[in-house]
């Protein structure tokens, strides 16, 4: 009887090495680390924050004056720390990352990726957030979870990726909005312009791993609230195009403004960029004034005013103008800060102005399309948006109409701005091309 041919599975007595390779253990072992770090990173990060939020508004509530001082003096000393000791740290940390991602093992993505950069970060991010500044925490927290994956990676001494990088993105992106399925959307979305296939599976993993850490720590909490009720569909063929359009456009203005002043090739950049800590500290006056009038809602994440309005709550129709331009002028001061909450803040906000369009029973909802709008119109990530406002309110009831007000953000905000901004951003930390004239960044 003829025997089949075996399949060689040793090779001199062992395992082949793609099944049994050292480099995949440790590659399988770093990714663990780095995505339990993670989660552990974003919560110690998310607790900061919150405290230093709550620092500023005690104080205030005691000396409604003091962000006329207080401001315009923490953007003045922040700048000036960023400046001296980290200037990599400067701005919302996603552009870092995705400058990182094009070349990881250069000295520019070492000096993005470093700890240092990382601590900076972080410490200067809660020190801005003490003084009333309209910053978020995601931004940041993608840049240090990027930062915490290259280094577990190069401590075991693995060759670094524009996958790793990704990775540790999407991780931070998950572990500080307790949304897992938005860190993958914004992995594809927005950091990996070029996605690979491959890097799939490194993604997943590292954004379940720090999710779950983070999730098993903080407990299952929906970011914003879990958000009832539904819109029928003669309210979502008005709602949907109106916030789409509204939110979009005032969006992509943001953005077009943003990359005019401080972009790597913006019209005011060269003039602002002179006199850094002067822009810091005017910026940080038109803060302290905004966050003077508005009794304190122009400061900080903006979270509170922001699930209070999507419980239906009746806020001041001025919350969304005047979040749209502390935000504006906390960006441009170039000190360490995220966009996306404040960018979520201001959309509420404008969502608010549309509220009394339809029955008052709709209006957390109303709100919530807003939301959709102005933040796609910002950053340009219409799946990335649906899915963050989708998990972070527990609303897969209404995903319908928020992809429809996304989709028509997206195309709205191109209208004013044709770059996409982090894209934009991300140029001005990137190594010049000695081809080509320097660009201010």
């Amino acid at each position: 009887m003829a025997l089949l041919p075996r399949r060689p599975r040793f090779l001199d007595g062992k395992m082949p090495q793609e099944l049994v390779s050292a480099d995949d253990w440790k590659r399988r072992i770093a990714m663990l680390v780095s995505a339990v770090l993670i989660g552990l990173a974003a919560l110690l990060f998310a607790e900061l924050g919150d405290h230093a939020q709550a620092l500023f508004s005690s104080v205030r509530s005691e000396h409604v004056w003091l962000p006329l001082v207080l401001t315009p003096a923490t953007f003045l000393i922040v700048a000036a720390l960023t400046r001296r000791f980290a200037s990599e740290a400067g701005g919302s940390g996603i552009p870092q990352v995705m400058a990182a991602s094009r070349d990881p093992m250069g000295p520019a993505a070492r000096a993005l990726m470093s700890l240092r950069a990382a601590c900076a970060k972080i410490v200067l991010t809660v020190v801005a957030l003490c003084g009333g500044a309209s910053v978020g925490r995601e931004g940041p927290t993608v840049q240090l979870a990027g930062s915490i994956m290259v280094q577990v990676h190069r401590l075991f001494r693995l060759r670094v990726t524009p996958g790793v990088i990704i990775a540790g993105g999407a991780a931070g992106v998950a572990a500080a909005f307790n949304t897992p399925l938005a860190g993958i959307a914004f992995a594809i979305e927005e950091l990996a312009t070029a996605y690979e296939q491959r890097v799939a599976v490194l993604v997943m993993g590292a954004v379940m791993i720090a999710g779950l850490t983070a999730q098993g720590l903080a407990g299952d909490y929906i970011y914003f609230g879990l958000l009832q009720g539904s819109l029928p569909l003669t309210t979502v063929l008005i709602a949907a195009p109106l916030a789409g359009l509204f939110g979009g456009v005032l969006g992509g203005l943001f953005s077009r403004l943003f990359l005019m002043l401080r972009g790597p090739e913006g019209r005011w950049s060269a003039v602002l960029g002179k006199r850094p800590l002067l822009t810091a500290a005017l910026c940080g006056v038109v803060v302290g004034l905004l966050v003077f009038l508005t009794d304190g809602d122009a400061a900080g994440t903006g979270y509170e005013p922001t699930r209070a309005l999507l419980e239906g709550e009746q806020g001041d129709y001025w919350f969304g103008p005047a979040k749209f331009l502390a935000a504006l002028a906390t960006s441009v001061s170039g000190i360490p800060g995220g966009i996306f909450a404040p960018s979520l803040a201001a959309g509420a906000g404008f969502g608010q102005i549309l509220t009394p369009l339809f029955p008052a029973e709709q209006a957390g909802l109303i709100v919530l399309l807003g939301m959709a709008g102005y933040f796609t119109g910002v950053v340009r990530a219409p799946l990335t948006a649906v899915i963050i406002l989708g998990e972070a309110t527990g609303s897969s009831h209404v995903i319908l109409p928020l992809f429809a007000t996304a989709l028509i953000g997206d195309w709205a905000g191109s209208l004013v701005c044709r770059e996409k901004l982090y894209l934009a951003l991300a140029r001005g930390f990137m190594p010049k091309d000695p081809a080509e004239p320097a660009r201010e960044s």
